[in-house]
């Protein structure tokens, strides 16, 4: 572990943790999954509005409903579509204007999570 950070691959375990679950459910239900991805590639796509906004709104949606696996997909998503921490930390504070006290909490964990991606990325 970074000293600096001293959870800098907490939100990368989350991610680990789930892709074998996602693994043997997608097994078992194929056709949802096919149907799922599907829909999240065209929502997610670059229209009127950027890829990088899309992301950070579902990373804010992710905080009010307290979801650290969608918190961790699209903050890593987030950072790799360009979004910046002042972004993400805006993006955030709407979130927990909208949750209030709860929002405070997976807002919190959010701006971890892309950080950590984002300083990942910044060391490579």
């Amino acid at each position: 572990m970074d000293q600096q950070h001293p959870n800098h691959d907490v939100h990368k375990s989350v991610l680990d943790d789930l892709n074998p679950q996602h693994r043997a459910l997608r097994q078992m239900i194929p056709g949802v999954y096919a149907g799922f991805g599907e829909m999240s590639k065209a929502a997610m796509a670059s229209g009127a509005l950027d890829a990088k906004y899309k992301e950070l709104i579902a990373l804010a949606i992710g905080v009010v409903h307290g979801c650290d696996g969608c918190i961790a997909s699209h903050a890593k998503a987030a950072v790799r579509a360009g979004a910046t921490k002042e972004e993400a930390a805006e993006a955030i504070g709407v979130s927990i204007m909208m949750h209030g006290g709860p929002g405070t909490i997976y807002g919190a964990r959010a701006f971890q999570a892309f950080c950590e991606f984002a300083d990942a990325r910044s060391e490579t």
